[in-house]
């Protein structure tokens, strides 16, 4: 993952594009299921962070389901869309204001 992955989570999961909106609700939505139910989420587990997260990445779940260009480094879901694809889509609208 890197820092514009990071960004896009964390984007998405605060102010995310109106256009996106229902794709990252869906998406994230399937993907915390997964989560929910894998052995590495942070409920399983005797943490010291109040947030849900994965103990195997360290990332915050609910912004990391939120990225539609992330995926799990263990291969439990994948990214839906390239992150280039994912700026387009997010930006596209903004141009126009």
């Amino acid at each position: 993952m890197n820092i514009f992955q990071i960004y896009e989570g964390w984007r998405n999961n605060l102010f995310p594009p109106e256009k996106l909106k229902e794709a990252i609700a869906e998406t994230s939505a399937s993907r915390m299921e997964i989560c929910n139910n894998c052995e590495h989420v942070s409920t399983k587990h005797n943490t010291l962070r109040k947030d849900v997260h994965c103990t195997n990445c360290g990332c915050t779940l609910s912004a990391k389901t939120k990225c539609l260009s992330c995926e799990c480094p263990l291969k439990k879901w994948m990214g839906v869309i390239t992150q280039q694809q994912e700026e387009q889509m997010a930006n596209h609208g903004r141009e126009k204001q």
